[in-house]
């Protein structure tokens, strides 16, 4: 029988017994805790360069198909300057750092208190560990500058749809989406197309928000050409009142 999982620091926050009961001696010196987070983030990640972060299932082995991909994806990243940043566990994630690495790039690993530990994996040049999901969602979407996608399960479908939602809202510009793996989110799409979509609830105009693919090099050949065209921008100034670049589907 396995033992109950750990109250962790992102329960204790959102335990409405514990606020009722421990409000003054817990939420308001946990303010600390979370902006400490904050802080460190910022400092160790602002001097990580341009970077893209890589999401995926924690449970697909190495023998897997989309593992291999990530690993080969990242690699082709590294190998042009770009650091590579993960939720530091492994599966995907492990496949990605280990791309990066093997292609000379910097390997990020942003690991979160889970009820059963998840262990940081082996090929993290930088490795941060978190309390609060809120707090590491904040360093990805703030120091990548596109997200790729591998299969994955409810976390890696909270990583895509919060990004999805923050560049339809505005709130994230110049920000590139990837799917890969047309056999693993196809469904998923032609659910937002023919659910979703002919509800209403969507826009057309939505599905340019992300890209499905399903070469590592051709994932590859769009981030890159998407930095050139950043640093080209940045370069030349952007244009007085200019909106976020949709991607096409």
């Amino acid at each position: 029988m396995q033992p109950p999982p750990k109250a962790t620091h992102d329960f204790e926050l959102l335990d409405t017994s514990m606020q009722q009961s421990d409000f003054t001696q817990t939420d308001t010196w946990r303010v600390f805790r979370i902006m400490s987070e904050f802080v460190h983030g910022f400092e160790v990640l602002s001097k990580i360069g341009e970077a893209v972060a890589v999401f995926g299932s924690a449970r697909l082995p190495e023998e897997s198909p989309y593992y291999r991909a990530a690993y080969k994806t990242a690699r082709l990243l590294a190998r042009t300057g770009l650091s590579i940043i993960t939720g530091g566990g492994p599966g995907i994630m492990e496949a990605a750092n280990k791309g990066a690495q093997a292609g000379g790039g910097l390997s990020v690993g942003c690991n979160i208190e889970l009820p059963f530990e998840q262990e940081p994996n082996p090929y993290l040049d930088i490795y941060l560990n978190f309390h609060y999901f809120f707090c590491r969602k904040t360093m990805f979407v703030k120091y990548a500058k596109a997200f790729i996608i591998f299969p994955g399960g409810f976390g890696t479908m909270d990583e895509l749809f919060e990004a999805i939602t923050l560049a339809q809202t505005g709130k994230i510009v110049a920000f590139r989406v990837f799917l890969f793996g047309s056999a693993y989110w196809q469904g998923l799409l032609d659910w937002l197309r023919n659910v979703m979509r002919a509800e209403g609830c969507i826009a057309e105009a939505d599905f340019g928000l992300f890209t499905l693919c399903d070469d590592p090099e051709e994932i590859a050949r769009q981030v890159i050409a998407f930095q050139e065209s950043l640093r080209a921008e940045h370069q030349s100034g952007p244009a007085k009142g200019s909106s976020r670049q949709s991607p096409s589907s």
